[in-house]
Order: structure tokens, then sequence, then C-alpha cells
């Protein structure tokens, strides 16, 4: 059988273009500097002499870069703590917070402050009030007493609400350990996920940061 061809020839003596010989498609390709670094917060929460390195990375990072923070800690330090979420919500990163085990007390702070939140099957988070010890004069212990407690309760409701509800926060605020698995940590931020996106702010060099005052260190 012929195969049927479509004929290019044109009217005698007329001449025609010479078509260009097909080399292939070509590949159009845009590139970007994209680097992925990741941290491991194991264990207790240390002095934050131990975490410059941290610091220094979400600081100095630019907006394609990702941070991921791998976590599995049973909190510490709460200076520490709060010097990693204020960095996190300062750096120009995208910052990864991803629950690999269990993330308790500050620990479950800085999971809340990740730009985006990765949890794995198991896992635990829990939320309680600071701990730690208070010296000086009667006077000075109670007017520092109140001065924490006020800090505490505006970070709790900076960082863990719409996560947490206020019924929940007065819980802890009141002693109350709030524990959750995997599946309702899930839950919750499915819920999040869904409810319907405030309009964007305009856009800063920077993210808000927390600037608390001084403090005892609490775990």
């Amino acid at each position: 059988m012929t195969k049927p061809t479509i004929s290019t020839q044109g009217e005698p003596g007329e001449d025609l273009p010479e078509s260009p010989v097909f080399q292939g498609l070509s590949r159009y390709e845009i590139r970007s500097q994209l680097s992925e670094i990741s941290f491991y917060l194991c264990g207790e929460i240390q002095a934050s002499h131990f975490y410059t390195n941290l610091f220094y990375t979400l600081r100095s990072a630019s907006e394609t870069d990702i941070i991921y923070l791998h976590l599995n800690t049973i909190g510490g330090d709460f200076d520490t703590g709060m010097q990693i979420i204020n960095n996190m919500q300062s750096s120009c990163a995208h910052v990864i917070t991803v629950l690999e085990a269990r993330a308790y007390s500050m620990g479950a702070l800085i999971f809340l402050a990740g730009d985006e939140l990765e949890v794995q099957d198991n896992c635990q988070l829990m939320f309680h009030i600071y701990s730690g010890t208070f010296a000086g004069r009667g006077t000075e212990q109670q007017a520092q007493i109140q001065a924490v407690s006020s800090w505490f309760e505006k970070v709790m409701q900076r960082i863990c609400q719409p996560f947490l509800s206020t019924a929940e926060v007065d819980k802890v605020l009141k002693g109350a350990d709030v524990w959750m698995d995997s599946d309702e940590i899930r839950r919750r931020l499915s819920r999040l996920q869904r409810a319907p996106a405030k309009p964007a702010a305009p856009r800063r060099a920077r993210k808000d940061t927390l600037a608390p005052p001084d403090s005892e260190a609490a775990s």
C-alpha cells in the first residue's frame, strides 16, 4: 500500500524556501539557587550558646532556602527555646518543623512556630506551664512571678492559638497538661488549613518577632 504524502512542490518554475532541518525539541529551563538545611533538636534543650550555628543559619538564610528542624525533645531551657522561635520567625527562609517522636513543653512551642508543620506516625505533643526558681527578697520574687506569668500567657496565646483553643490555653495556665498524639495533631492541622484565610498583609523584609523580657529558665 502506498503511504499518503502531502506534496510541497509548487508550480513549475516557482522557487520554494528551504525548510530548516528538524533538530528535535528544545529545552528551556529556569534554575534557582535552593539550599535545604536540616537541624536535629534531640534530647533536652540546653543553654543558648550551644545553638549559635542554628541562630546564624536562620538569620543569614535567603528566601530561596528551606530549613528543616527535626524534633525529638522533652523541652528544656525556656530562654533558649524563645531565642530559637524568634530566629525562626525572623528568618527569610521557609522553616519546616518535623515532629519525629515527641515534643514536650518548649519543644511543642518550637514545633508550632514553623512556617510548615510535618508530623510522622506515633508522635506526641505535650503542653504545660513553666517551672523555675526565684531568688531575692519576698517582694522581688512576687514581682518576678507576676512578670513571668504575664509573659508566659502572651507566649502561649501568640504561638499556640488557634492550634490550642482558648479553653486549653487557660487549662495550661492553671497547671494542667495537654497531651495529643499524631492523629489528633493531624486533625487539628487539617482543620486550620480548611479555615478561611485572612487577607494577606503587606510583605515585609522580615517576619514579626517575639521580644520577651528577661526571665528565669523553665522546662
